[in-house]
């Protein structure tokens, strides 16, 4: 079982996991190997994978990559709004990750968090040229898709892709007004807590 660790330690890391300032997803350029997964039934989260080989009992600590936004090229946001993006979706997940012992360094026992915002509710694959070959399976055109990976954080090897777009907040566009944000923190909150939920359910056991 995960262990609960300082809340002054969690909040160092999650600046780093949920800083949301890079437009690609960190390791994209990592050699992918060829895996099996299996889709998990019942699951919180709209679309789930587990690897067939994956051992979740090897892990007792996480830590996290930068999480990426996954913009069309014809997308121009501004940076006010990107930064008040990355500063709702942090203190989201900040508020659900404090019972799990997060860490700094990458090392056996140590499970590696990705986290990404893809949208692709105007666009199509090609519109987004550093979308993972891999992900394309969970992220459809036509949705804004959160998606969450969990890796081995010494081998970059997949243990588990879960994704969901059953929300689609005016995130993307210009001139966002009050009522609209009010929806991006909404949506937020709501895939911070399907990520809490879905680590409790495959790997707090």
């Amino acid at each position: 079982m995960l262990k609960k660790i300082t809340q002054q330690s969690m909040r160092a890391v999650l600046l780093a996991i949920i800083s949301l300032g890079a437009f690609v997803v960190s390791g994209c350029s990592t050699t992918v190997v060829s895996q099996e997964f299996r889709r998990t039934e019942n699951s919180v989260v709209e679309a789930s994978y587990i690897a067939t080989d994956a051992d979740f009992s090897k892990y007792d600590r996480l830590t996290g990559a930068e999480m990426g936004i996954f913009f069309p090229q014809t997308s121009s946001v501004p940076d006010d709004d990107l930064q008040r993006i990355r500063t709702i979706f942090r203190e989201s997940f900040l508020g659900e990750l404090s019972a799990y012992d997060v860490v700094e360094e990458t090392g056996t026992g140590v499970m590696l968090i990705e986290a990404s915002l893809i949208d692709l509710r105007t666009a199509a694959y090609a519109d987004i040229p550093n979308l993972r070959r891999e992900i394309r399976s969970v992220a459809r055109p036509g949705s804004l898709v959160f998606l969450m990976e969990m890796k081995d954080s010494e081998s970059g090897r997949v243990l588990a892709r879960a994704a969901d777009s059953t929300l689609n907040p005016n995130i993307g566009t210009d001139d966002l007004d009050d009522s609209e944000w009010g929806a991006v923190e909404g949506a937020a909150k709501h895939w911070a807590s399907l990520f809490r939920r879905f680590l409790d359910q495959n790997f707090n056991k």
